[in-house]
């Protein structure tokens, strides 16, 4: 048989018992007596609905609003809708399924090159997605004991990255940045250019219009011809908007357990969080650190951990999670819950900085104040001694460029501090590149040394 009757004909199967599966025989109703907001609340139903159960409301206009259990006492079921609670009240039926299952997702290889919903549904006016295998959208992280380790340096095309925060495979780091210091751009860079087999992106409560600006001007062709991308704008509900870093990461995980290469894009971690914190909020969940509830902080250790290397399979190569996820830090402030808790996860973090982009270094990397943890186990001894005399240089120049705007130190005054000045200028421009051009990270490491040493 061919390969794409074979291909036609296991779709149309899938199809079939997605169908099936969503028959109205396989449902019971219930009746919500309250719905306010985006929350709606049920008689207790003991042994039918779980936290995390998927169900459907049905709206004044007959349209079928999907929902999911946030809380469940003995007094009443609380579910959190994917919209909001227009054209909802009081004696509405609720569908519930007669076999609670995990919520899925028909992820498969026809998803790449499509943007979608945190439910599943093609936002890229290019019709049906072919159903693939059911994913769970919430599972476990590989058993610590037998999942494989990092893998080696990644290619990432950006030279300060490449150099001074040196990424290998499965390795989880953080962007922390505040709005307009060129995040986005450096997202897409690392989606053109490094070499993995899947991108997978989660784009979390952006402004409608930058959607398609990062799909065309940051992604470009290149980039969304090996990507998915899930997607939900700031308008969308909290629950949407935490659901989209789940069901990316589902994908992810997809590939993944399928032996490929996968680089995780999440666009915000912050923004995720406070999607994660209206939803405890509003299911009564009691704020305790500068108003974020604990389940927060548990459901980000929980997702991060997701990420990185699969489970060590002999005789064959284990796939990859290779994540960068940025973090919204308002007015640099790196304390605050959840960049603090972020930092204490992942694997290092890259700090850009306002005051870099204002000088128009681009891309704007924090060199003295980012960490790759691991990058050092993988450099030569030789290699570690150039990036620490870089990192030295840049740090005091940082402390001399102080000191000259208070007026306590004049140039001239000292020919070694001079020399550190001249030597962070020069760094500096070599670290500046543009959007278009890669950089070889061998090449990047000569022309390092090449510096350090020049009188």
């Amino acid at each position: 048989m061919q390969p794409h009757l074979t291909t036609a004909i296991a779709e149309r199967l899938a199809r079939a018992s997605h169908a099936i599966g969503r028959l109205s025989a396989e449902h019971v109703e219930a009746r919500i007596t309250a719905a306010t907001g985006v929350r709606a609340v049920l008689p207790p139903l003991p042994g039918m609905l779980s936290v995390g159960d998927r169900l459907e409301v049905i709206g004044r206009d007959g349209s079928a609003v999907p929902a999911q259990v946030t809380s469940s006492t003995a007094q009443d079921t609380t579910i959190t809708l994917f919209r909001d609670a227009t054209g909802l009240g009081a004696g509405a039926p609720a569908r519930l399924p007669l076999c609670p299952a995990a919520a899925s997702l028909p992820i498969g290889p026809g998803w790449i090159g499509r943007v979608v919903d945190p439910l599943g549904q093609p936002l890229d006016g290019r019709g049906a997605l072919p159903l693939g295998e059911p994913q769970p959208i919430r599972r476990a992280a590989p058993p610590a004991a037998t999942r494989a380790r990092v893998g080696p340096a990644v290619t990432l095309g950006v030279r300060a990255m490449d150099l001074f925060t040196t990424c290998r495979l499965g390795q989880r780091m953080g962007l922390f940045a505040g709005p307009g210091v060129g995040k986005s751009t450096l997202l897409g860079m690392l989606a053109r250019w490094s070499a993995f087999d899947v991108v997978v992106v989660a784009l979390v409560g952006e402004r409608g219009r930058e959607v398609r600006e990062f799909l065309e001007d940051d992604l470009g062709a290149d980039g969304r011809e090996r990507s998915l991308m899930f997607v939900a704008t700031a308008d969308a509900t909290a629950l949407m908007r935490a659901e989209a870093v789940q069901a990316a990461m589902a994908a992810a995980e997809h590939f993944r357990d399928r032996g490929q290469r996968v680089l995780l894009l999440v666009d915000s971690l912050t923004r995720y969080c406070h999607a994660v914190r209206e939803v405890a909020l509003s299911g009564g969940e009691l704020p305790v650190a500068r108003g974020y509830p604990p389940s927060v902080f548990a459901e980000l250790a929980g997702l991060l951990e997701r990420a990185g290397p699969g489970v060590e399979v002999p005789g064959s190569a284990a796939g990859s999670i290779t994540g960068f996820f940025t973090v919204l830090v308002d007015g640099d402030d790196l304390t605050e819950p959840v960049a603090d808790a972020v930092r204490g996860i992942l694997d290092g973090h890259i700090i850009l900085s306002r005051q870099i982009a204002e000088r128009g270094r681009y891309p704007a990397i924090d060199i003295p104040r980012s960490l790759s943890r691991v990058a050092t186990a993988w450099h030569s001894a030789e290699r570690n001694e150039a990036l620490r005399l870089g990192r030295q240089a840049m740090a005091e120049s940082e402390e001399l460029e102080q000191l000259s705007r208070m007026g306590l130190y004049r140039a001239g005054a000292d020919a070694d501090s001079d020399r550190m000045l001249a030597l962070n200028r020069r760094l500096g421009e070599f670290l500046r590149q543009d959007t278009r051009t890669p950089a070889d990270p061998e090449d990047g490491f000569a022309a390092l040394v090449a510096l350090l040493t020049a009188p």
